[in-house]
């Protein structure tokens, strides 16, 4: 057992597990600068108290997770033991702080992280990439319910009881519901080439429940809504990064196994702004 200390910057949505009912992944920093995945957590059954954000340092006891090949995967040595919660990293002085933990580990050839996630002695898996342009940001149709097989686990997990207190008064623990959408990013890097990669960021997820609620349901405006902010906004109006981590199925077969898991968007310098006129 290990107590590491992690800034929290990667959240995915929620995915069904048969064997913890639902699942987030979430990645960070170690204080060293390295990348370290945080593989499972069942994040919304744990304890409230244990429930970090991201840009938040937390100290959790980590072991290597010998179920994943990649280096940057750890899962916690006991769900039930105390994750402690530290300072949050603030967004002052156009995100100071968090420009300086972020440094220089940026990619801007996915050519170039493709092969290195591909090398046998390197198998990077996270990674931060730097994208040239950005040509578009869509939304897909998809499922619109979870896997049934996974389904019918967790709501027989909750039949037998497992998810009550001694009391029964605690709520069953309800599902996170499954988003309709895909969301991808069309974009370029140094290499030229055009890639159409998903993303599936915790905050977009939320961002596209609140925005159809604000649109009393109309599917096609609350996609809008989303665009507006993951392509307005973090794109023409800020400083775009991606947080990219792959699919461990995929990582090794996939021609490009990575997904964007999280974005990273301080405001434009002055230099930058410059450059638009």
């Amino acid at each position: 057992m290990s107590l590491t200390k992690v800034l929290i910057t990667v959240k995915t949505y929620p995915t069904l597990s048969e064997k913890y009912d639902e699942l987030v992944c979430t990645a960070g920093f170690r204080e060293d600068g390295t990348w370290v995945r945080i593989f499972p957590v069942p994040f919304r059954k744990l304890n409230f108290q244990n429930q970090y954000e991201k840009w938040q340092w937390i100290e959790i006891d980590l072991v290597k997770n010998m179920s994943d090949f990649r280096p940057e995967s750890y899962r916690p040595t006991d769900l039930d033991r105390e994750i402690r919660i530290l300072d949050k990293v603030d967004t002052k002085s156009e995100w100071g702080k968090r420009k300086l933990l972020i440094g220089d580990k940026i990619w801007n050839n996915m050519t170039e992280l493709i092969a290195n996630a591909k090398d046998s002695k390197i198998r990077t898996s996270l990674a931060i990439v730097k994208p040239k342009e950005i040509i578009d940001f869509v939304c897909v149709p998809c499922d619109r319910e979870w896997n049934k097989q996974k389904m019918d686990k967790v709501i027989a997990n909750n039949a037998q009881g497992s998810l009550f207190d001694e009391a029964e008064t605690r709520m069953v623990f309800k599902v996170v519901k499954k988003l309709p959408y895909d969301f991808f990013y069309i974009f370029t890097t140094e290499d030229g080439k055009k890639r159409n990669i998903m993303i599936e960021d915790w905050e977009l997820g939320m961002l596209y429940w609140n925005c159809l609620k604000g649109a009393n349901g109309d599917e096609t405006i609350a996609c809008q809504k989303v665009k507006e902010k993951y392509f307005d906004d973090m794109y023409k109006k800020r400083d775009l990064y991606f947080f990219m981590g792959t699919i461990k199925q995929f990582h090794n077969v996939a021609p490009n196994p990575f997904i964007i898991v999280g974005t990273f968007y301080p405001p434009k310098s002055d230099t930058q702004q410059m450059k638009l006129f």
